[in-house]
């Protein structure tokens, strides 16, 4: 069967989260922030000194992690049964989750959780939600938007100043695992210029025109 899937990809501060999040409400669907996923990971290896070179133990530490689907409105992923924790966000986290994320292993263990949130249907965000965790998902929106314009996104988010150069490394590091190439199938939306209103009536669009029977 064909998943339910909506799949939005794109670079760290292309305004993923906001859209996914937005777009997951409007079609009545869950909302899956896969980045959090790798971030929980990240921050359990750090809490428990675990090494972030280490694949097999971070996978095995990935065992000690319950991911799921709230059953609250509105549906989003919850991490050991509550929602996902400031503490993702921190720039320990930041700093280190491309590391964690390089590993074949990890990735194995994260796509077929991931496959099992989006099951039933999901609005899911991430760097290779289109292109490698649902290939076939009916629905793939492609975010980019100007280096700048990102970064600056970044620090009204997160209150941080000098956030360019760290996007610029976060970049290069997350090439390595996933190219900044949208998949063949992809709508590509810029949204360099677009308000978070016209960025939801643009994908609004791609899911009428692709699955209209996701809409209300």
């Amino acid at each position: 069967m064909t998943p339910r899937v909506v799949a939005i990809d794109g670079a760290a501060g292309s305004g993923k989260s906001t859209l996914a999040r937005r777009l997951a409400v409007l079609l009545g669907l869950p909302y899956v922030n896969t980045g959090s996923m790798y971030r929980a990971l990240t921050l359990q290896a750090r809490r428990h000194g675990v090494s972030l070179d280490d694949a097999s133990a971070l996978a095995e530490l990935m065992e000690t992690l319950d991911f799921s689907v709230s059953s609250v409105s509105p549906r989003e992923l919850w991490i050991d049964g509550a929602a996902p924790s400031p503490d993702l966000e921190s720039a320990d986290v930041e700093a280190h989750v491309s590391v964690v994320a390089e590993h074949p292993e990890v990735r194995a263990k994260m796509r077929a959780a991931q496959r099992g949130l989006g099951d039933g249907g999901a609005v899911m965000e991430g760097r290779d939600i289109g292109t490698v965790v649902f290939p076939d998902a009916p629905v793939k929106i492609f975010l980019d938007a100007d280096a700048r314009e990102r970064a600056g996104r970044r620090e009204l988010e997160r209150e941080e100043v000098g956030t360019a150069g760290a996007l610029h490394e976060r970049d290069r590091r997350d090439a390595k695992v996933n190219p900044f190439v949208p998949a063949s199938d992809a709508v590509v939306i810029d949204t360099s210029e677009l308000g978070i209103d016209e960025t939801v009536r643009a994908a609004a669009d791609v899911v009428a025109e692709r699955a209209p029977e996701f809409l209300p």
